[in-house]
């Protein structure tokens, strides 16, 4: 029979390259690359990272909870922002409570802050607290078990099944950490707490690791939350979207809420000179020249510029500096339970203001249950 005939270019390049099962080394090292672009280091430092991490299990009740709050929950998954913001303020709180006796707690990071910054190009979502931060034991210790005596209750009421119920219980029994895996295949905390070292903690929901940070003391002090979101949890990555979220669940937060925005502004740019110009016909080099001495100004053009920025989406007037006329009871009971970590509302309050050798606002919350 004829011979087949030769086609140019139908030479399978990538033969023997990535098959389902077969992977070959320089794809290995773009997938390390890939990775270490998300969690900013380099191939050494992500090497070192994997090499020397802790690997650890879940406590049975932390994988019980876990399961329940990813099942009974995912129809309010934004709720996630709502308890890692709420963490961070209480992490600042314990901080600013220790630098009243000693100050120098304070010396590395002194601005008490929480930031939010959007990676759009890496589907990640990063918080960030300049707060008391965890150590090595805090991490395994509170990320990875559950102490709390409540527990039971807690997954009990869960099992219930009312989804506004369960929402606002995660926060009331220190477990709001965990909502994160709504949207979050992985979740990374980078800690650093004045008593310890820089350290990485990693779980993809099933397990977790810590390693000390390569990458040293990045930190000063605080914790850095890198969430890599579900591909159905994209929009939490929109600046309306969280604007919206921090405006309903966190404008009680007693610390300023920085979140890395962009804008477009108009910036003057400078138009290319014209080459020089030949003399026309009946024009000598003279003409050109005093031409050219009426136009010396430069030219610029408007163009639009992108521009990136922290912005502050919390600066509304502390509540309780307002005046009582300018807040409704719904203002009052958000506040309440922002603080309280309570799910039902307060029995009663009292807005007022004390006045003598010292001067101050108060409101004062009666709670429905002892």
């Amino acid at each position: 029979r004829a011979e087949d005939p030769i086609v140019e270019g139908t030479v399978e390049e990538d033969l023997g390259k990535s098959t389902i099962g077969s992977k070959t080394d320089d794809e290995t090292v773009e997938r390390e690359e890939e990775a270490i672009k998300l969690d900013g280091m380099n191939v050494a430092q992500m090497k070192q990272l994997r090499e020397s991490a802790e690997k650890h299990t879940y406590q049975a009740e932390v994988n019980r909870m876990m399961k329940l709050i990813i099942n009974s929950l995912y129809r309010n998954k934004e709720i996630f922002l709502r308890e890692l913001i709420s963490n961070a303020s209480d992490a600042l709180d314990k901080i600013r409570f220790l630098s009243l006796t000693d100050p120098s707690v304070l010396s590395a990071t002194p601005d008490l802050k929480v930031m939010i910054k959007p990676d759009k190009e890496n589907h990640a979502l990063h918080i960030i607290d300049t707060g008391i931060g965890m150590t090595h034991d805090d991490l395994v210790k509170n990320l990875g078990t559950i102490a709390k005596s409540g527990t039971s209750e807690f997954l009990a009421k869960m099992e219930e099944g009312d989804t506004e119920v369960s929402s606002d219980l995660i926060g009331q029994f220190g477990v709001g950490f965990y909502s994160a895996f709504l949207v979050a295949d992985t979740v990374v905390v980078t800690s650093k707490n004045n008593a310890d070292e820089q350290w990485v903690w990693e779980s993809d929901a099933s397990s977790f690791t810590v390693a000390k940070d390569p990458r040293g003391d990045t930190l000063g002090r605080g914790t850095h939350i890198s969430l890599f979101l579900k591909e159905e949890a994209y929009d939490f990555l929109e600046e309306h979207t969280i604007k919206d979220l921090v405006k309903k669940y966190s404008q009680f937060i007693n610390f300023p809420i920085h979140m890395w925005t962009s804008r477009t502004e108009k910036v003057e740019e400078a138009v290319e000179p014209e080459a020089d110009p030949t003399p026309k016909e009946g024009e000598t080099d003279d003409d050109v020249k005093v031409e050219d001495e009426d136009d010396e100004k430069p030219k610029v053009k408007m163009v639009d510029k992108t521009v990136y920025d922290w912005e502050v989406m919390n600066d509304n007037k502390p509540i309780w500096l307002r005046s009582p006329k300018e807040v409704d009871d719904a203002d009052y009971v958000a506040f309440y339970k922002s603080f309280s970590k309570d799910s039902d509302e307060p029995l009663a309050h009292v807005h007022f203001t004390a006045e003598g050798e010292v001067t101050f606002k108060s409101i004062l919350f009666v709670p429905k249950t002892a």
